[in-house]
């Protein structure tokens, strides 16, 4: 297994690494990384995209199978083999940060494995904060909601936030609540993108609390944070990214790349 960036260290000495988690079994699309788009699995373009972001130093994947560690490594990728019981991604991410050996204060970011089509600058958005404030555990974004039938959906998680941009809750509910409908102003709603920066000694401290309650009603990891008392930086970005769950999903996927190969 080989590094396919190489370890470049930051100025100050924190390293920003990507860990990207790829499951095999899934209830609605077994096997998705490995599913091919234009010719590719679906897990070799995501990590062709975290190649091009210069902040990182090191780009992991996570997976609960060999058949996607091979495929992974076929192109000259690393990947960590975790275990096959874990509840979330999330407590994957933290074994994988422990596997690779880095610093309690590196950054790790998590990359979802099944979006194939996000932009660069998604995560110097996301780890940015991290670096900034030494003191933030975590980080995430957020993308101002257009499409009108988002909002109430529960597959969309919406976000609100105080002044200072630090999130004070998530949903699956639009939020907020808009009291009186005939109201002639609107709120703004704001979707919570899948993307987050922790600083590593936090996430091996996140993943060993307790569920918390609001986190058992919505199925939010994020929310055990808040009711734990952590703060969770929110960056506004203009990228929104697709996610790929279903069959359909990976059409529509292929479709836009095979545009844009053409034009």
């Amino acid at each position: 297994m080989k590094n396919i960036t190489g370890t470049i260290k930051m100025e100050s000495n924190i390293e920003v690494v990507a860990i990207i988690p790829a499951r095999y079994k899934s209830n609605r699309f077994e096997g998705k990384p490995l599913a091919s788009i234009c010719g590719k699995p679906m897990i070799q373009h995501v990590v062709e995209r975290a190649k091009k972001v210069k902040l990182l130093s090191r780009i992991v994947v996570a997976t609960d199978d060999i058949r996607i560690g091979e495929c992974v490594e076929s192109f000259g990728g690393e990947f960590v083999l975790t275990r096959d019981d874990h509840v979330s991604g999330t407590d994957r991410l933290a074994e994988a940060a422990e596997k690779i050996g880095i610093s309690e204060h590196d950054i790790v970011v998590n990359i979802q494995g099944d979006q194939p089509l996000f932009p660069e600058e998604i995560v110097e958005q996301v780890a940015r904060p991290l670096l900034d404030d030494p003191a933030l555990p975590m980080s995430t974004l957020m993308y101002k909601i257009i499409r009108k039938e988002e909002i109430n959906d529960p597959n969309h998680v919406k976000t609100v936030f105080d002044r200072d941009n630090y999130a004070l809750y998530f949903s699956r509910a639009p939020i907020p609540f808009q009291r009186n409908p005939e109201d002639t102003e609107t709120p703004t709603y704001y979707k919570h993108l899948g993307f987050y920066a922790y600083r590593k000694g936090f996430l091996l401290s996140f993943v060993a609390l307790p569920e918390g309650e609001w986190e058992r009603f919505e199925k939010l990891e994020q929310l055990r944070a808040l009711e734990f008392g952590y703060r969770i930086r929110v960056t506004l970005t203009e990228h929104d990214s697709i996610e790929v769950d279903t069959v359909e999903d990976l059409k529509r996927v292929e479709a836009f790349l095979k545009f844009h190969m053409e034009k």
